[in-house]
């Protein structure tokens, strides 16, 4: 029952369910203990010791607030009470290799979406678990589909995880006069058709042209191929975008555009791009690059980036079609003739 049941509950009888499951549920519960402390950081405001300011950059380049550093801390020292091969953050320019005899490997962004603290915007903690392979090298250059399980946990005004060990998505709230999460909803659905978009249409400029027709056919609303209107939306916080997809459906778009450092998209595959795309699958969406399955790809190295496209499978079996399109295609070395072009008919 829904409410009743705690997240420990839940991982009790997960961990009776396989060889790895334990481990696996192990790691869970030290990702939720963090996710308390690190809500009531967040939730403190300017009334914390810790500065939203940007305090430098992390080691891929983007800035680096306290909080961030904060918050990575924080998971790192919940999951040193358990036996892990390796752990990955965004915060940390190299894997870092703990237990020779650990059966799992652990990747997070431990703040996403941190540039939006200032402003009161949902924030979260995303996470991959692995198992380990036997090369450690190796642990966080597997495809996708090998997650054992993803989350990841929203700090607004409930503080939630969205939860898969490969069986279905469920979402609980933490009971903040107990201290424990708690299971509200049980095998969330994406709906197949969209009714919300969510993009940063201010670089439209910048997109190519299957992500420029999508958003135009979704502008035309229903005098357009779509044949229905569309809400627009855009948070800016990449857990915020995939709870809104999970709880009332629709699609998120982070394509690669031309801007320079954006041509591989912006989001990094291992710690972000993949644990939603296995969320979302499992919530019965697809995430895709525009060309390729989010899950069917593996890393090449750590921090690599990636676009990502997820949300309703109409949609974005839509946009994968227009990738696909040659009139598309040619449009990008010959835009005066071909179907975006001048001479558009």
């Amino acid at each position: 029952m829904t409410g009743q049941c705690s997240l420990e509950d839940y991982l009790q009888r997960y961990s009776e369910t396989g060889p790895l499951a334990v481990a696996v549920a192990a790691a869970i519960d030290a990702i939720a203990v963090a996710a308390v402390d690190i809500a009531e950081l967040t939730g403190k405001g300017l009334l914390s010791e810790t500065s939203t300011l940007a305090t430098g950059r992390n080691s891929d380049g983007d800035l680096q607030r306290d909080l961030d550093v904060r918050a990575d801390a924080i998971i790192r020292r919940c999951l040193g009470k358990i036996p892990i091969a390796a752990f990955a953050s965004e915060e940390a320019r190299d894997v870092e290799i703990r237990d020779p005899h650990g059966r799992i490997c652990v990747a997070v962004d431990p703040l996403d979406g941190s540039s939006n603290i200032d402003i009161n915007m949902t924030v979260g903690t995303i996470f991959s678990i692995l198992s380990a392979p036997d090369h450690f090298a190796d642990c966080f250059r597997q495809p996708g589909t090998a997650q054992l399980a993803a989350g990841f946990v929203t700090y607004g005004p409930q503080t939630s995880l969205v939860l898969t060990v490969g069986d279905g998505v469920d979402v609980f709230t933490l009971d903040r006069a107990s201290g424990c999460f708690r299971l509200v909803r049980r095998g969330m659905l994406i709906p197949m058709h969209a009714d919300e978009f969510a993009i940063n249409a201010s670089n439209r400029r910048h997109w190519d042209a299957p992500v420029r027709t999508f958003i135009d056919e979704c502008l035309t609303g229903i005098d357009g191929p779509a044949n229905h209107d569309f809400n627009m939306r855009w948070i800016g916080s990449l857990v915020a975008e995939a709870f809104r997809i999970l709880t009332r459906g629709g699609l998120f778009l982070y394509p690669s555009d031309a801007r320079p450092g954006y041509g591989d998209g912006r989001l990094r595959l291992v710690y972000e791009a993949h644990p939603m795309a296995l969320i979302v699958e499992q919530a019965g969406g697809l995430a895709s690059t525009g060309y390729q399955r989010i899950l069917d790809l593996s890393a090449l190295s750590l921090h690599q980036r990636v676009p990502l496209i997820m949300g309703s499978a109409h949609e974005v079996r839509r946009i994968e079609e227009l990738h696909c399109d040659p009139l598309l295609i040619a449009s990008a070395t010959a835009p005066l003739f071909a179907r975006r072009g001048f001479f558009r008919v």
